[in-house]
């Protein structure tokens, strides 16, 4: 008989979790006001709230833990980890920074100017923060194909090429600092994008003379589905992929605590001598001294061990298979997900699945908690609340999409937590059709709201 499908790894330690009551679960979302970041991790019995710096480490990367150089300049673990940023990325300058987050505001305080505009594909929430806490705009391009939860397309995260052009075409270059394009996209439900159309950006780009920049959380997954899905290189290796991908790319963005497999961490990769020295200026203001930029030793270690595993095939295939066996369970229940299934999450088509409540009373937040009380599941919004209000009209922002994201953490959880996590969700679908009124927001930061938000019940 065939040889069954198994993971890659086997269990070395285990932490316990215990199984709430749904009226201690009940009782808990009321008192976080009804915001699953409030929620204590006790209160949580499968956490898919994000797969960033949630995943296990490997015994490599423990092991390179205690060989952590913490000098203050110029420690071993720093040229570790620049040596296999340049090997995988092919970058030959980097700054090290505490997460991604803190990448991109060491990077877009020197690129970014008041009153420019960023197109990319479907911007994360801190990313568009970010450019928005700086009077820019961000500018969506992302295929609409990517809206049609439906489709079986292999590359929704593509950036659409008329949209990018009509950008250029409508705006001064000296208003276009780069193009930055997300691989895999998040918001448009962890969708890769191909390499002809990196190829594509990067030509348009090269017309106007405007930087690509790569938000590069998931790289080695983008590389992944590269391999499975575009014609001409299932016989690549990962890395050969990942190198051919940031051979498109002027520099990178990256949140390590993603496919670097680490819990906290992350760095920019750079192509120009001269806007390294720029950014190394802010680096040092926010982050710290540019050999360790708000990074130990001991976690740079880690991070130079979890690239080399992050690319490696049969580690990227166990991780992406697991997504895909929720999102089997889901779908064949009918329950409406995103498809095909994305990298690191599966989402959850909330409009589909609670039809009967208002948008204003933010849909996918609702999903969200009733997933919570029903089975002590937390996922996240991605809908209403995340893309924030206007920053002009300060009206809510109604997306395209209203998700509901369930992000699996790497190597922590087993298959049956995922037949748990699908019955869950699958006792809510079938009473899908009494849930009639979701919340309304009675506190709120001016941006990135979806942190610290308020809510009460409508």
């Amino acid at each position: 008989m065939e040889l069954p499908f198994a993971e890659n790894y086997k269990i070395k330690m285990v932490e316990n979790i215990r199984r709430s009551t749904r009226a201690e679960r009940e009782r808990w979302i009321r008192e976080a006001r009804y915001n699953l970041f409030n929620l204590r991790s006790d209160q949580v019995f499968v956490d898919l709230l994000t797969d960033s710096g949630t995943g296990a480490m490997s015994d490599r990367q423990w092991s390179a833990m205690m060989l952590g150089d913490e000098s203050y300049a110029g420690a071993s673990s720093y040229y570790k980890l620049k040596e296999a940023i340049s090997d995988i990325t092919g970058f030959p300058y980097f700054l090290p920074t505490h997460q991604g987050r803190a990448a991109e505001n060491v990077l877009f305080s020197t690129l970014i100017k008041a009153g420019q505009v960023v197109p990319g594909n479907a911007h994360f929430d801190t990313t568009k923060g970010h450019i928005e806490f700086r009077k820019a705009t961000a500018i969506d391009c992302t295929i609409d194909e990517a809206s049609d939860t439906t489709l079986d397309h292999p590359f929704k995260g593509n950036v659409d090429l008329n949209k990018l052009q009509h950008v250029f075409d409508t705006h001064p270059l000296e208003q276009i600092p780069f193009i930055i394009v997300t691989i895999t996209c998040n918001t448009s439900g962890g969708q890769p994008v191909s390499l002809e159309n990196m190829r594509q950006v990067r030509q348009l780009a090269n017309r106007y003379g405007v930087r690509v920049i790569f938000d590069a959380a998931r790289f080695a997954e983008n590389a992944y589905f590269i391999k499975l899905r575009e014609p001409g290189y299932a016989d690549r290796s990962i890395r050969e992929i990942v190198h051919e991908m940031f051979s498109l790319a002027d520099a990178m963005t990256m949140s390590s605590k993603k496919d670097g497999i680490v819990n906290m961490g992350g760095f920019i990769g750079l192509r120009e001598e001269e806007l390294f020295r720029q950014a190394s200026v802010y680096n040092i203001m926010f982050e710290g001294y540019i050999t360790y930029g708000g990074m130990s030793g001991r976690d740079m270690n880690a991070l130079a061990v979890g690239l080399y595993e992050a690319t490696e095939f049969d580690y990227l295939e166990t991780r992406i298979s697991q997504v895909a066996y929720l999102g089997r369970k889901l779908h064949e229940a009918g329950i409406p997900v995103q498809y095909p299934f994305g990298g690191h999450a599966i989402f959850v088509d909330a409009l589909k699945f609670l039809p009967l409540v208002p948008r204003e009373q933010f849909v996918a937040q609702t999903l969200a908690l009733e997933l919570y009380v029903e089975g002590g599941v937390r996922g996240v919004e991605i809908g209403t609340i995340m893309a924030d209000r206007d920053p002009v009209t300060r009206l809510n922002r109604y997306p395209s999409l209203e998700l509901v994201r369930l992000a699996i953490p790497r190597r922590t959880y087993t298959n049956n937590h995922m037949d748990y996590v699908a019955a869950s969700l699958i006792n809510v679908w079938q009473r899908r059709n009494e849930i009639r009124t979701g919340y309304r927001i009675v506190n709120e930061a001016p941006i990135l709201r979806h942190f610290t938000v308020e809510l009460d019940r409508v």
